[in-house]
């Protein structure tokens, strides 16, 4: 897979996230898989394990990708998860072996007020 397949295949897995469509979401993933979530200390193995795992969230939950960027093996969104109207900031990195995921990290922030000592040099972002 060169880099426009990969990326294609991240806008597409990108699309099921947001749709709810699991079967599609997980298909950019190996078999053998790895998920980190390094805040919690989680890490998931394998296809099956990552689909049961995000199966099993019983959160309703939306994908907004504001932005990818990668090339050859490594590719990182970064998108907003909304959990039941909730927004949480997030990254995700993922390593590509023979044109699939084989490792993802997942990265998660939730939003903060701003800090008053900065408001001279900060212009609000929607």
């Amino acid at each position: 897979m060169d880099d426009r397949d990969i990326r294609a295949a991240l806008d597409r897995h990108w699309a099921a996230s947001d749709a709810n469509d699991l079967e599609a979401e997980h298909r950019i993933y190996r078999e053998d898989a790895v998920l980190d979530y390094p805040q919690s200390g989680e890490r998931i193995r394998g296809r099956r394990g990552i689909l049961a795992s995000r199966a099993a969230q019983p959160n309703a939950k939306r994908f907004t990708v504001r932005r990818i960027v990668g090339a050859g093996g490594l590719w990182v969104t970064e998108f907003v998860l909304t959990y039941d109207g909730r927004p949480s900031y997030a990254v995700s990195i993922m390593e590509f072996r023979d044109g699939q995921v084989a490792h993802e990290t997942q990265y998660f922030a939730d939003p903060f007020a701003p800090g008053p000592s900065r408001a001279q040099w900060v212009e609000r972002m929607s």
